[in-house]
């Protein structure tokens, strides 16, 4: 049967634009498309491309920008592509009018792309470019600066499905129980009255009116799903997320935090500190829930419909229920991976390696150039440290016995802190950039 939506002819955010490395192609999945990011180095644009090489289908993402030419070269065999995908060298050709005139049959696949609002956004369908650039981005009226907004960014990969992800976005009823003094407590589980104002298939709107202020929920298809708080005097804080389909079970989340108040403190706080300490725990807490309740859910679809498999009796599951009715409705309740020929078989195994799905390292640090900078930092401090515990304690055994009996007891003091600080970077610290298992038992 023929979805009403079509996934493929949407605008979607594939990264931060601060956290893709400029030098050097870098890979991306949407919609089981294996994409490529790249950038030449005379241009600010960056450019995205079908990650195949159009001569044997290598990938280009393990190509290089051509230090002479500022095309991307695909590493098996030399090709060279432009910023138009056109193709301009082919180191084998003997013939160099061979490439004039086959200029459109060796051409790499390109997609259209934008940058706007700190983030590098595709439009993952070729043979539609026109559409897309009279199609507006999905952008959040609060990431804006002129407003007096100020955000970060944040993006992970996901071990479940996109509509997993959008599912859990929706329903705030899960915040105080799953992310447990991260944000929130257990004792503030309360009803939560979600009204639904507006459910077409371009957007379905609800709000939450309480007496610390009115939330709103907006769900624009397929990926920007935001919430505005009001706080009260004008002070508004936001969560702005885009649910990025990545193939079968998995999923990548965009998210901005817009806030127009306390901006002093929230700028004082490095962007690496606030992902470990707040952005990866949340999405932990979410992680193996989610990834577990996925795989029952798809042995429950096999016998029987989400409203039969799922029990949804109060007003907080509300938003959960329209965006399931939305997903039914106009998607036919899958995602259209035959498209791209991948054969979804339903995969109800439970991955049980919480290493696996609690990788930082894998799912967000090696995509973050601030955790990837600060990383790189520590280690180098971790190898200052340890030096200067080495040298320092080696030293002091040498020194003649006056300066010894001088010097000796200051100089093993500020050895054993060095020491000190390197056994807590090693043990603390940077174990938050790879894993820290989420054991909600304990929390």
């Amino acid at each position: 049967m023929q979805s009403d939506f079509d996934f493929f002819r949407q605008w979607y955010p594939l990264s931060p634009i601060e956290d893709i490395n400029p030098k050097c192609p870098t890979t991306v999945v949407i919609l089981g498309l294996r994409l490529v990011i790249w950038k030449s180095k005379s241009s600010k644009a960056y450019q995205v491309f079908l990650d195949q090489c159009p001569h044997r289908l290598a990938p280009l993402s393990e190509g290089r920008v051509d230090e002479k030419t500022g095309n991307l070269m695909c590493s098996y065999h030399g090709w060279q592509f432009d910023s138009q995908g056109v193709c301009t060298y082919i180191p084998q050709a003997e013939d160099p009018e061979i490439i004039t005139r086959n200029q459109k049959n060796f051409c790499a696949v390109t997609f259209p792309v934008r940058q706007q609002n700190d983030l590098l956004w595709v439009w993952p369908d070729a043979r539609s470019a026109e559409q897309a650039a009279t199609t507006p981005l999905p952008l959040s009226p609060q990431v804006d600066a002129s407003k007096g907004f100020v955000w970060d960014s944040f993006v992970r990969d996901l071990e479940y499905d996109w509509q997993t992800l959008v599912e859990n976005v929706a329903d705030p009823s899960h915040v105080p129980f799953a992310h447990h003094k991260v944000q929130g407590i257990r004792e503030q589980g309360v009803p939560i009255p979600i009204n639904i104002e507006k459910s077409t298939v371009n957007l379905i709107e609800a709000v939450i009116e309480r007496s610390s202020g009115r939330t709103t929920i907006t769900f624009e298809p397929p990926c920007r799903l935001e919430y505005a708080i009001n706080v009260g005097s004008g002070k508004q804080l936001g969560i702005v997320t885009y649910c990025i389909p990545v193939s079968p079970g998995r999923s990548r989340i965009v998210a901005q935090f817009p806030i127009n108040f306390a901006k002093t403190i929230y700028s004082l706080l490095p962007r690496w500190l606030e992902h470990i300490i707040i952005r990866n725990p949340l999405l932990d807490g979410d992680m193996i829930l989610l990834h577990q309740q996925e795989r029952f859910f798809q042995q429950k679809k096999l016998v029987e419909s989400w409203k039969t498999a799922y029990k949804l009796p109060t007003s907080a599951d509300r938003l959960v229920i329209e965006f399931r009715n939305w997903f039914e409705k106009y998607c036919n309740g899958d995602l259209p991976w035959n498209e791209v020929g991948i054969s979804f078989l339903q995969n109800s195994n439970i991955n049980d390696s919480r290493t696996v799905l609690l990788d930082r390292y894998k799912q967000h640090t090696q995509h973050c150039s601030s955790c990837r900078g600060a990383l790189r930092l520590i280690q180098r401090l971790q190898v200052v440290l340890l030096a200067y515990y080495a040298i320092t304690i080696s030293g002091v055994a040498i020194l003649p016995d006056p300066l010894r009996v001088k010097l000796g007891l200051t100089l093993i003091i500020t050895a054993l802190l060095s020491l000190a600080a390197y056994t807590w970077l090693k043990f603390w610290l940077v174990p938050k950039f790879y894993f820290v298992d989420y054991v909600h038992a304990q929390k």
